[in-house]
């Protein structure tokens, strides 16, 4: 596997060995012993499946008193998938990352918990799988808003404005949201 760091150290981009043949192809999409030796010390509790099509915009989601890291691919289409420190105590905090997930690439990308995440639809559709460390606990569930000024994300928009649900659309800023100490 070959890891990459992003501009937030803790955040990583993983690249599986994909082993392809006339058949087709093979990787291991999760190991355990192999995060680990990484340094994703994280136990996994549940995984989640989003599908969604061109145009949509969701997030950017964390929980509060239960944060959630995170270990996301695409399984079909391409998504810009975003990470935004949430931690007060750290140097990139209010900092974000992207990355463009394409099925075809099979990368992954590591959001440790603290962070809120979100992603924008660039194919026809996509279908986004994610592990977390953390189950969905409804009570902690919050929302920043996606077009933060302070934030200045450059989403690629295909469609003005994205598909958002009433919760996405509604988000405060950083300024006004609860973060993590």
């Amino acid at each position: 596997m070959k890891v990459t760091k992003t501009r937030i150290p803790d955040v990583l981009l993983l690249e599986a060995s994909v082993h392809r043949d006339t058949r087709g192809y093979f990787l291991e999409s999760w190991r355990e012993d192999r995060l680990r030796a990484i340094g994703i010390q994280h136990h996994f509790v549940q995984d989640n499946h989003s599908y969604s099509v061109r145009g949509t915009l969701r997030g950017l989601h964390y929980q509060l008193g239960t944060p959630q890291g995170k270990l996301v691919r695409v399984v079909t289409g391409t998504v810009f998938d975003v990470a935004v420190d949430l931690r007060r105590s750290s140097p990139t905090f209010g900092c974000w990352v992207s990355e463009t997930l394409e099925a075809s690439e099979h990368r992954q990308l590591w959001i440790p918990p603290g962070f809120a995440h979100g992603f924008y639809t660039l194919s026809d559709s996509a279908d986004l799988l994610y592990k977390c460390t953390a189950y969905y606990t409804p009570a902690d569930d919050r929302t920043l808003r996606w077009d933060d000024p302070d934030l200045a994300i450059p989403w690629p928009l295909l469609e003005t404005p994205p598909t958002l649900s009433p919760k996405d659309a509604a988000a405060p800023p950083l300024r006004d949201a609860p973060t993590y100490p």
